[in-house]
């Protein structure tokens, strides 16, 4: 808020009648819904629930509209709510090695068991704007495979089984985890401190 501003709370609220007028735009365009932005603007959604420390979509996507598509404003509505919810408990840790991949590209071992695969990607659109889709043309369906069964080793797993890597290391029984959302960071960073700096970090998701 800006104390110099004169008018008080009638001004305010004239403030946030024009942002919802301006956030409305055009009345004879039909508004874009939270289902819109969640199915078509994946995206956007992901990165703003990946920085704000909150995993919901539809809470994802209202932050995405009613910041006007500012991510960074998006990211700010999302992390201030975040702030007012308990906190229930801990997820468990996933073995990554077990999940459904639709892309695994590496550059540090390029001989992955069961190949390389690039998934949807921007990598190979040259950054060329695409104008068929001014226009609602018909997608066409994408080439599947069939999904692979059983686990997938990381390349990290392989480089450790030929010594270029170090160990992750063992965690004392007795250690607490920490939440960077609610205490201030210290250094030296525990490990569990780490993962959670770069998951919320610009373009960070894991």
């Amino acid at each position: 808020m800006y104390v110099a501003v004169k008018g008080g709370e009638a001004a305010i609220a004239n403030a946030h009648r024009l942002l919802a007028d301006r956030r409305r735009g055009d009345r004879s365009l039909p508004a874009i819904g939270i289902d819109q932005i969640v199915a078509q603007l994946a995206l956007a959604v992901d990165r703003v629930m990946a920085e704000a420390s909150l995993y919901d979509r539809m809470l994802a996507a209202l932050a995405v509209r009613q910041s006007r598509g500012d991510m960074i404003e998006a990211i700010f509505l999302l992390r201030a709510y975040r702030t007012t919810l308990p906190r229930l408990g801990y997820s468990n840790p996933i073995d990554t090695a077990r999940m459904k991949i639709e892309r695994r590209v590496s550059a540090t071992y390029k001989d992955l068991p069961g190949g390389q695969l690039l998934g949807p990607t921007f990598d190979y659109t040259h950054r060329l704007l695409d104008p068929s889709l001014l226009a609602d043309d018909a997608v066409d369906e994408p080439a599947l495979r069939d999904a692979e069964s059983g686990r997938v080793m990381r390349v990290s797993e392989i480089l450790a089984q030929e010594g270029l890597i170090e160990g992750d290391g063992e965690m004392p029984e007795d250690h607490e985890i920490g939440d960077l959302t609610r205490e201030p960071m210290e250094f030296p960073m525990t490990r569990d401190l780490r993962l959670q700096a770069l998951a919320r970090g610009d373009e960070g998701f894991l």
